[in-house]
């Protein structure tokens, strides 16, 4: 059994909760690039342009790339040949969000959801934790803008809805959306399990390697119609018309009941942050 101090976790979560503020990472990066050149519209690659040099300056000046800082969302994978010591495994974790976003001067934006009270200290994050085999802990701190996460959406459709009631969801979703969620955006798509594993799989998606294929080639085929469905739509970047609207669509699927068909759209803005640290 290895052991894995507390302090040690706190500490990765701070840095990493830093760092996916300041640092956009080089999938993205270059996705922002070839927008620049591919994008028809002048006013669009103009906004491009602009996207990669607001990432340089953040990462030089070591400032946010964007005044929302996000709530912040964990993803862990846990070991099951690891041992949590030292204190209480999930406050390591909110100490490493505290810390992280005041010694990182990161806006903190949760608050009490009817009084509208801020927290203070940008805590407490969302964990979805996940015991896997081995004798690592991995974390993945998403900090998720209010913006996009306001557009994203939960679909429980007609099993006879179908791939193609699926598509159509995803696609309006994006529509309803517009300028809102600061596109291009990545799309992340939730099918099947229930009302909420498909949004937890929604979210799950968005954190593939921007350009990678999907595995599993009926989804890979899936994820290409709705991208160009969704390009179609010509809101492009900053809602200002284009050709880019979206810079990709991931999708992840499992499993759902036989009277059920639930789609969870998780929108994206460009800002698409998230790090990883592996203990």
């Amino acid at each position: 059994m290895r052991q894995i101090e507390t302090a040690a976790i706190t500490k990765a979560v701070k840095e990493a909760a830093i760092a996916a503020n300041y640092d956009l990472g080089e999938d993205i990066l270059a996705a922002l690039k070839r927008g620049e050149q591919e994008e028809e519209s002048p006013s669009g690659r103009e906004i491009f342009r602009q996207l990669v040099e607001n990432a340089g300056i953040a990462c030089n000046e070591r400032v946010p790339l964007c005044q929302d800082c996000g709530l912040a969302v964990i993803f862990v994978e846990l070991g099951q040949e690891v041992q949590i010591v030292g204190g209480d495994f999930e406050q390591a974790i909110q100490e490493g969000v505290r810390q992280g976003y005041g010694e990182g001067f990161l806006r903190k934006s949760l608050c009490h959801p009817l009084t509208r009270a801020n927290t203070g200290d940008n805590t407490p994050a969302v964990i979805h934790t996940e015991i896997v085999p081995g004798d690592r802990l991995k974390i993945t701190v998403v900090p998720k803008g209010g913006g996009s996460e306001n557009m994203s959406r939960v679909h429980m459709l007609k099993p006879a809805e179908g791939r193609a009631g699926v598509i159509e969801k995803v696609v309006a979703t994006v529509k309803e959306a517009g300028p809102n969620p600061c596109p291009p955006i990545i799309v992340g798509v939730g099918i099947g399990g229930t009302f909420e594993r498909a949004a937890l799989l929604a979210k799950k998606a968005l954190l593939r390697e921007l350009g990678s294929p999907n595995p599993d080639p009926e989804l890979a085929a899936l994820e290409q119609e709705m991208f160009q469905q969704v390009n179609d739509l010509g809101i492009g970047p900053q809602g200002l018309g284009g050709r880019i609207t979206a810079m990709a669509v991931h999708v992840l699927m499992q499993p759902s009941h036989i009277a059920s068909l639930p789609v969870a759209v998780n929108i994206q803005c460009h800002s698409s942050r998230h790090k990883e640290a592996v203990l």
